[in-house]
């Protein structure tokens, strides 16, 4: 766990999560930091490959357990159900796509933005996972609408699963790293609450009938 201090402390920050009064003050301010032209190739590559044209989950009945408990949490900060189930696809697929878990990935959006889709911090970093916009000269293309769902969600996690890898899978110091506050506990343990207590999922065992 990544909680650190005491237990008053980590009911409060649960509690402002579920009351979404915490995502402005923690949004996201990714430092700059000169890359190895090798990594700046390899993220160049990672941003700029094609989509599948649909997500692909282990079967169809996860898929549709996935989708329909995550869209009942989400409902309340995204009303259009369309929006909203295309959202949760794109959150799947990007996550999977960099190697991570897609129950992280909303964590991360419920604590950067707060499911805001033209949010921009003081730093002036935009859209729901808060990318800076100095990674669309480092490693994208000056076309690149931070702002558009599927560029935002590409670009926030290709650049978590970045931090990972730099930080040889510490997530906390990855998240500290993707927030620009490394090495002070709050952002790490905020999202660590959502993803544990709203996001955490579990596909169903199913037993077949004797």
């Amino acid at each position: 766990m990544f909680l650190t201090r005491n237990s008053f402390q980590a009911a409060l920050l649960a509690l402002l999560l579920a009351l979404g009064l915490a995502r402005h003050a923690h949004a996201g301010a990714q430092a700059y930091e000169p890359l190895a032209a090798s990594v700046q190739a390899a993220l160049h590559a990672a941003i700029s490959d094609r989509a599948a044209p649909d997500t692909e989950f282990p079967s169809v009945d996860e898929k549709l357990s996935w989708l329909a408990e995550m869209s009942q949490r989400l409902d309340r900060r995204m009303p259009d159900q369309a929006a909203r189930l295309e959202f949760l696809k794109t959150v799947y697929y990007e996550a999977k796509r960099a190697g991570l878990d897609p129950q992280l990935v909303l964590g991360v959006i419920q604590v950067e933005s707060g499911f805001h889709k033209y949010a921009v911090s003081r730093a002036g970093a935009r859209g729901f996972m808060q990318v800076m916009p100095f990674w669309v000269k480092l490693i994208g293309q000056k076309n690149n609408n931070l702002f558009h769902l599927r560029t935002n969600l590409r670009y926030g996690c290709t650049i978590l699963r970045h931090y990972l890898d730099l930080e040889h899978g510490d997530l906390y110091r990855a998240l500290g790293r993707y927030n620009g506050s490394l090495g002070q506990p709050d952002y790490p343990n905020m999202v660590r609450v959502a993803w544990e207590r709203q996001w955490n999922w579990r596909p169903r065992v199913f037993q077949a009938l004797q």
